[in-house]
């Protein structure tokens, strides 16, 4: 059996033990998306685990969909997160910033300019986004033209070799959870008559288009991507064919020898055994909802490589010494998610 606390290859780099932060919103950017001296401190304070994936990070104005979030694509951007990279690197853990387009899951009120969002296609999300003038419907967004498609892959490439002059050891590709790359996916927000739409191939053709670009860019081995097969947040429906269309996207994806595929499973289990078979590289499993006694099954298994956590590593900055050693958890505080100050964000208490 695999020991969590044993070594793994991920890229070119060894990582001292196989837990990973899972990438986290929270809202704590300055207005103009430079990472913050606050955020510097919340990173270094979890640099005990061997990865960290950071919050989702825009790569241009118009793939900007929350308030604060930071994003990569401006010399601030880039002097502010190499701040943040030097204090996990000084710890021993290395970094990947997650590069995330919203897409249509997005207002106006949220983005530079107040522009309107982009996606594959002209259909809102039943949702609501927390914006400053209040909750507010998610408006229709624009359909995405050939012209916007060009230039989303090329804001990906730029994001991406930002992120390396940074100091960050790579990028994720953001395919989840219900923004730009999972809604081309999703038949139910991609309903293109184009090379973009219909098909699986078709329906998969930009995000592993936007891969490519980052990998020619920054290289492989320091590209990983990120899915949620079945997640329906952002209003998605992967329908009948989802799961087709991730043995496929993977097949693909996997050809390009990236770093690593860090999936957020939503239960289908058969699904999951034919990723483990489809993928030949470093493989992170997150599990929402896993409990403390399930940690470390899934590595224990061989199922995943990384197991990456979210609200667990967000309440406990000392994550990986509570796990190795049995020690309690600190409970998070949901209500200081998003947004705000140090406090449910740098104030967690570290075990004695």
């Amino acid at each position: 059996m695999i020991d969590l606390f044993s070594p793994v290859t991920l890229g070119p780099h060894i990582l001292t033990n196989r837990l990973g932060m899972a990438p986290m919103t929270r809202s704590r950017a300055n207005p103009d998306g430079t990472p913050t001296s606050l955020m510097l401190e919340y990173y270094a304070q979890r640099a005990s685990l061997g990865l960290i994936l950071t919050e989702a990070t825009q790569p241009s104005d118009i793939g900007q969909g929350n308030i604060n979030t930071p994003g990569i694509y401006t010399a601030d951007h880039i002097e502010g997160w190499k701040k943040v990279t030097s204090a996990v690197h000084s710890k021993g853990a290395r970094i990947f910033i997650q590069v995330m387009h919203v897409g249509r899951m997005s207002h106006p009120d949220n983005v530079v300019g107040n522009l309107q969002a982009i996606a594959p296609s002209a259909i809102a999300p039943k949702v609501k986004l927390h914006t400053p003038n209040g909750l507010q419907d998610v408006p229709t967004p624009r359909e995405m033209s050939d012209e916007d498609i060009r230039q989303t892959i090329a804001d990906y490439r730029h994001a991406a070799r930002c992120a390396i002059a940074a100091g960050a050891d790579g990028v994720e590709v953001h395919g989840a959870n219900g923004y730009l790359l999972q809604q081309f996916l999703a038949p139910n927000a991609n309903v293109r008559t184009d090379a973009y739409g219909g098909s699986i191939e078709n329906r998969a053709r930009l995000p592993i288009e936007i891969v490519k670009a980052v990998v020619d860019e920054i290289g492989a081995e320091r590209t990983g991507f990120r899915i949620s097969p079945g997640g329906s947040l952002g209003d998605l429906d992967e329908g009948e064919q989802g799961p087709a269309l991730y043995r496929y996207l993977i097949a693909e994806l996997d050809k390009l020898g990236l770093a690593f595929l860090d999936v957020m499973h939503w239960g289908n289990e058969e699904l999951l055994a034919d990723i483990r078979k489809l993928w030949h590289q470093t493989l992170i499993l997150n599990r929402p909802g896993r409990s403390r006694e399930q940690i470390g099954a899934d590595v224990r298994t061989g199922l995943a490589d990384i197991e990456s956590y979210g609200s667990m590593t967000l309440a406990n900055p000392d994550f990986a010494r509570r796990v190795q050693y049995g020690l309690a958890f600190n409970e998070p505080d949901k209500a200081l998610f998003f947004g705000g100050d140090a406090r449910g964000y740098t104030d967690y208490p570290i075990h004695a």
